[in-house]
């Protein structure tokens, strides 16, 4: 046991806190200490949620969005416009944008972006799904709301290159959201603006 924990117990917890992003050491110990002090059933409940989430969590089979079923909300509302499909980068961005009640569309979450350095190619994405719903009709436009990082423009551009053909309107968010910015930290009016004020894309930004 590490000298500096009386118990085995806590520095393994303290090391599992730790695992999250953007978690150190220290924070994981006021955390771990938190829970210690409150009520057994709290804690019971922390824990029963945190395992019914992995267990029970369900992605939309049409727009891989997190869902308790099949088909999302928001998939599933017929008051959305389903010709328009905002393609973003993770789950954590949809809600981003929906915070803008600047968009009434559809959502197509690609579960990340083209990164040869981080080992992640296309074929690791959601993208063939996207070009499937295109090629099923029914959608006019593709508004790419990927991060405005080289990762993210690389991504813009391959998705460019599958639906190009395809005879879909593709456009881009305004550069409102400055450049190697993430979409969830964006405030909600610049990124409302942004989608607002997007231009169509032609294979460059």
């Amino acid at each position: 046991m590490n000298g500096q924990y009386p118990s085995v117990l806590l520095e393994k917890a303290v090391g599992e806190f730790a695992k999250l992003p953007g978690i150190g050491r220290k924070t994981a110990m006021r955390l771990v200490l938190h829970l210690l002090r409150q009520e057994t059933s709290a804690v019971d409940a922390f824990g029963q949620a945190i395992m019914t989430l992995k267990h029970e969590v369900k992605y939309c089979k049409v727009c891989h969005n997190i869902s308790d079923v099949e088909l999302c909300s928001i998939c599933a509302n017929p008051r959305r416009d389903a010709s328009g499909v905002c393609v973003v980068e993770n789950i954590r961005d949809v809600m981003a944008v929906e915070s803008t009640q600047q968009f009434h569309g559809l959502y197509h979450v690609l579960g990340g972006v083209i990164s040869p350095m981080d080992g992640i190619g296309p074929s690791d994405l959601q993208i063939d799904s996207l070009v499937k719903r295109v090629e099923a009709g029914g959608i006019q436009e593709v508004i790419l709301a990927l991060s405005t990082t080289m990762e993210g423009d690389t991504t813009n551009f391959y998705i460019y290159r599958k639906l190009e053909q395809s005879g879909v309107k593709l456009s881009v968010i305004a550069r409102g959201i400055a450049v190697g910015d993430e979409l969830e930290y964006a405030d909600e009016v610049t990124l409302g603006r942004s989608i607002v004020n997007r231009t169509p894309f032609h294979g460059t930004t």
